[in-house]
């Protein structure tokens, strides 16, 4: 069980959903096979076994794949399989049905998911009431994964995309992304690429549940994972039973909208560390005020621009800070990190997770609707945001591959129409990676088919990744009970 409470502490700073990498970039820091079967899954047809790597097979997770349409249009062509894993309920006599889980972005496999919401104190009724559910997205971890063939660099600075000072800086990083879409044109694994999108995924997901014999799911979704439960809520509204989005990706996920907002939410939750910063300032030197902080963090940037510290210019450090005030338990290593590069050291930086490949998330990215294919737009928006979120906005901004994406973007759903009425969102007011403004837009979508619980914290994701009591105690009596608040709820800082 230790190495799995070690892994929930890395989750702590690692899944930060598509930011993972971000940290990559600033440290300097087995594809499966399409099967070919026209077999819809049916219930019982799954075999379980141990699942591969993950260590503590004791505790009782098992893994198998269901397999699907590779292109749902043709239903008898091309398959692909779906890496999913299963905790079994602690009290099958009291199961209510299956919870599925989504961490949002990722790059890798993520079948140890439910024993690490288990190690961070996922609470007993939740346990007997689900057998908790995790699956890898099409393209990613281990279900039938894409690849871009992305050197070291390009993975480094994918997402997000560098912070650019000008209009020159933009069409460089064009010429980048122009090269990065070209790659996962040309890969072994492209005729993947235009079935990897976010509408499939909701689809698989009711491969999975048919597969498992279950009428219904539940869902715990966090990040760009609430946008694949608003999607199966909608088209497969009759198979939903409790429905929980945490920290909410917004009306289209991690789309054009969903990624220039990361300059907002950095802009929101850096006064947090700013705050926590100037309480240590005998310990840091970066200031004693708040003020103070944003000044010199400003400062050390603008001189890392001029003289990099080992391989970390502005751009990085940017990039490096976004995925460090994910939680604030990572301040500590971010100031610490700032006072080290202010004296022109070289930080003391834990090696990096393994990340993975986020070609895969690149994939369901670009495969969205709404991106420019006009750079003379990004240069736009670069110009815009580095007035209105100056810390990150121009990368949040600036070019991704999509505005070079080979493949048509998929149709928007629209979330409007009836569906799933049984859904709880919660947000945190100064979430830099889903900012808050994000669930207001869903839940206006949504009407009173969805209650709202607000939160008063910074970071990314609350259900057991925060330290707020209301915003847990509300989130679990909704999954194990199905009692949600009579109406919007506010959770004040604890």
């Amino acid at each position: 069980m230790r190495s799995v409470i070690v892994r929930a502490r890395d989750q702590r700073r690692r899944l930060v959903a598509v930011t993972t990498a971000v940290v990559v970039a600033a440290a300097g820091l087995t594809l499966g096979t399409p099967q070919n079967s026209s077999a819809a899954p049916t219930a019982g047809s799954l075999t379980w076994a141990p699942c591969p790597g993950v260590p503590e097979p004791t505790l009782g997770l098992e893994c198998t794949t269901v397999t699907v349409p590779l292109d749902y249009a043709k239903p008898a062509g091309e398959t692909i399989d779906i890496a999913v894993s299963r905790l079994p309920s602690t009290n099958p006599a009291r199961r209510r049905g299956v919870l599925f889980l989504d961490i949002g972005g990722q790059g890798d496999p993520q079948a140890a998911f439910p024993l690490t919401l288990v190690s961070m104190g996922l609470p007993a009724g939740v346990r007997e009431r689900y057998d908790l559910i995790e699956f890898d997205p099409r393209g990613i971890g281990r279900s039938t994964p894409l690849t871009c063939n992305l050197r070291p660099d390009q993975a480094a600075t994918l997402i997000p995309p560098p912070y650019a000072r000008t209009a020159a800086d933009v069409a460089r990083r064009a010429d980048d992304a122009r090269q990065i879409a070209e790659q996962c044109a040309s890969s072994s694994t492209a005729h993947l690429l235009p079935h990897i999108t976010n509408t499939n995924v909701a689809r698989d997901m009711d491969r999975i549940r048919r597969a498992l014999g279950e009428p219904r799911i539940s869902y715990l979704g966090y990040s760009h994972g609430t946008y694949f439960g608003t999607l199966y809520a909608a088209l497969f509204p009759t198979h939903t039973d409790r429905m929980v989005f945490d920290s909410v990706s917004g009306l289209g996920g991690l789309d054009a909208v969903g990624a220039r907002r990361w300059g907002l939410g950095f802009e929101l939750r850096f006064p947090d560390f700013a705050r926590w910063a100037a309480s240590q300032d005998a310990t840091y030197g970066l200031g004693s005020t708040p003020e103070q902080v944003r000044t010199r963090y400003l400062q050390i940037v603008d001189k890392l621009d001029q003289q990099p510290v080992a391989g970390i210019n502005g751009a990085a450090l940017r990039a490096l800070t976004y995925g460090l005030l994910f939680n604030d338990s990572i301040f500590p290593a971010l100031a610490a990190t700032l006072k080290a590069l202010a004296a022109g050291q070289p930080p003391q930086l834990p090696p990096p997770p393994g990340a993975g490949d986020f070609s895969g998330m690149l994939a369901l990215v670009c495969n969205s609707p709404g991106w420019s294919r006009d750079v003379k737009t990004y240069q736009r928006h670069v110009a815009e945001d580095r007035i209105r979120y100056p810390l990150f906005g121009p990368a949040a901004a600036n070019v991704w591959p999509c505005a070079f994406w080979p493949a048509e973007p998929e149709p928007r759903v629209d979330l409007s129409r009836a569906g799933s009425s049984n859904i709880l969102l919660v947000n945190n007011l100064r979430d830099p990676g889903t900012p808050y403004i994000g669930a207001l837009e869903l839940h206006r979508t949504l009407g009173a088919r969805s209650r709202l619980v607000t939160v008063d914290e910074g970071g990314h994701m609350s259900y057991l990744f925060g330290n707020n009591t209301c915003a847990d105690t509300i989130e679990t009596t909704f999954l194990v009970e199905g009692k949600r608040p009579p109406h919007d709820s506010f959770c004040p800082h604890h």
